[in-house]
């Protein structure tokens, strides 16, 4: 019997649902399961769930429980690439939580299961779901097919380098956009979104060797369906996200994104999810492990493989297996079985794809936490994708104060090897935000300059992304971070190998700049984004909105 809807005081309840369809059993007798569904038309990562949200509810409505489908916003952050409202992408993860908490606190569901594949999504329904602690799991969408153009696969990753410059009317481009992405699903590399449906599974809350299925394949619905029924289950264990999520279980997080070469935007995701369930998370973690386990998933761009390879590889499973060592074991996740359980039985099928960790891609790591007089708090950079040239550089500082105005220098010939790109006011607070630098980095590919110009930002970077490039700057430029004081020609320094980046000025000349310096006028001045420069934390707290 559900308590919340029977008696004097739930009549009210009982005459709404039923207005909806539902009859007294439903109503009293069994746990409401609410479904949350961020399908959007438009977004080829989320345009279907809703085939997905119809398996879940097959398996809620199996087991004994009511699913009650709701919506909850999502975008694909592609749509609006080159453009100044790319900034509001971070905060809708804030705007995704607030939603999922909204509509479960009001309607009273006794347990969650969300459904989102794609990169501030993910994590923005696992923050709604920690914050109404009701017995929940995470379905991840899973990852388009792979395109083939002239013969080479093609990924969404690829279309910026492939066509800039090109006429977009030519033949190419036409058939570039008609095969970068072959079907719905999250883009197949390990960009933001694959990382962070690797990271629900790592963290315990998706059932296990599911959270990589390919968008198309029927597993995924199959996967839906076994999901549906364990909620009900949860829900008669009470078995909450505060049951799981604990510091051994972030620590496995951390240390399985520095292995597999994930998204640098993945560490400001699992510090905000900690930070909201009240565990102890901090960049210094990062540090301390991306210091020590090497990167050994060989998929885009640390490696050339997607991450269909990778499921067929073995999944998140077999990348946990070969990485045991480093894990703690002994952490329980939502089928109640502990990590060293799940991977107990785990196979790894292409020890190319998922390495062992003495055939590492990168003996440095996937991630690393940079640290200097630039970056007095921390910068991070991915360094499973940085060249080994440029693994150590230094160069002159050429300095901007929005990306379009960094790939506008670029195209126009003004950026030369051996130059230090700075773009800065493109953090948290600055942009405000904290924007994604794709203009400037795919143009320095284009150019062929990734293994030549290094790029420094306060912003932060697409999954997509790879080279000496940068960012998390903090604090960052509007803070009145290092960064705002660089000037042309100042010589930068970085060493990947060591962690540190600095420029080349003496404390007095940095102090005698700051004294100069003036906090630029705020770029946005009312709606969201006003609301979330207010709110927001630093780069290095993970950049969400709290008081």
């Amino acid at each position: 019997m559900n308590n919340k809807f029977v008696g004097t005081d739930a009549i009210m309840r009982r005459a709404m649902l039923k207005g909806c369809g539902f009859d007294d059993a439903d109503i009293k007798n069994k746990p409401h399961i609410g479904i949350v569904n961020t399908y959007n038309e438009g977004a080829p990562g989320h345009a279907h769930l809703n085939g997905i949200a119809e398996s879940i509810k097959q398996g809620v409505w199996a087991a004994g429980g009511v699913p009650v489908e709701f919506g909850a916003p999502s975008t694909c952050g592609d749509m609006i690439v080159g453009e100044e409202e790319l900034k509001y992408e971070l905060a809708g993860r804030d705007v995704v939580a607030m939603g999922v908490e909204y509509v479960s606190t009001v309607h009273q569901f006794d347990g969650l299961v969300l459904l989102a594949s794609c990169d501030n999504i993910i994590p923005g329904v696992m923050l709604g779901a920690i914050r109404v602690d009701v017995p929940s799991i995470v379905i991840t969408g899973g990852s388009m097919l792979t395109g083939e153009y002239q013969g080479k696969e093609v990924l969404p990753s690829d279309v910026g380098v492939m066509t800039m410059g090109k006429d977009a009317d030519s033949q190419k481009v036409r058939d570039i956009e008609n095969i970068a992405c072959m079907c719905p699903g999250a883009c197949s590399t390990m960009g933001t979104a694959n990382s962070m449906q690797i990271m629900t599974e790592v963290l315990g809350l998706n059932l296990p060797g599911t959270a990589t299925i390919p968008a198309v394949y029927a597993d995924k619905k199959r996967a839906a369906r076994s999901a549906g029924k364990r909620i009900v289950s949860m829900v008669e264990e009470d078995l909450k996200p505060s049951d799981l999520l604990n510091r051994e279980i972030f620590l496995n997080a951390v240390k399985t994104n520095i292995a597999m070469g994930g998204s640098t935007n993945v560490i400001l995701h699992l510090l905000a999810l900690a930070r909201e369930a009240k565990v102890e998370l901090t960049i210094d973690d990062f540090a301390e492990f991306g210091n020590q386990i090497p990167c050994i998933c060989g998929v885009k761009p640390s490696g050339s493989y997607s991450i269909v390879d990778f499921h067929k590889a073995g999944g998140v499973p077999a990348l946990l297996k070969e990485l045991e060592l480093y894990l703690d074991l002994n952490v329980s996740t939502i089928t109640g079985q502990t990590i060293g359980e799940i991977i107990a039985e785990a196979k790894n099928r292409n020890s190319e794809v998922i390495r062992s960790l003495d055939n590492p891609i990168n003996g440095d790591g996937g991630l690393k936490i940079l640290r200097g007089n630039l970056a007095p708090n921390s910068a991070i950079v991915r360094s499973s994708s940085v060249p080994e040239s440029m693994k150590k550089f230094t160069g002159p500082a050429k300095v901007f104060n929005r990306d379009q105005e960094g790939v506008k220098a670029i195209k126009a010939g003004e950026i030369e090897p051996g130059d230090v790109m700075v773009i800065r006011y493109e953090g948290p607070k600055g942009a405000p935000g904290m924007k994604e630098i794709m203009l400037s980095t795919d143009a320095l590919v284009a150019y062929g300059l990734d293994e030549s110009v290094g790029l420094i930002t306060d912003g932060r970077f697409s999954g997509f992304n790879h080279g000496p490039i940068i960012g998390h700057v903090t604090p960052e430029a509007y803070a009145g971070g290092p960064l705002a004081l660089v000037e042309n020609g100042d010589i930068i320094s970085v060493d990947i190998k060591n962690s540190t980046l600095d420029v080349k000025l003496s404390e007095k000349e940095l102090a005698a700049r700051r004294e100069k310096w003036k906090q630029p006028e705020a770029k946005v001045k009312q709606g969201m984004m006003h609301i979330y420069a207010q709110l927001c934390k630093s780069a290095d707290q993970g950049a969400g909105m709290t008081i």
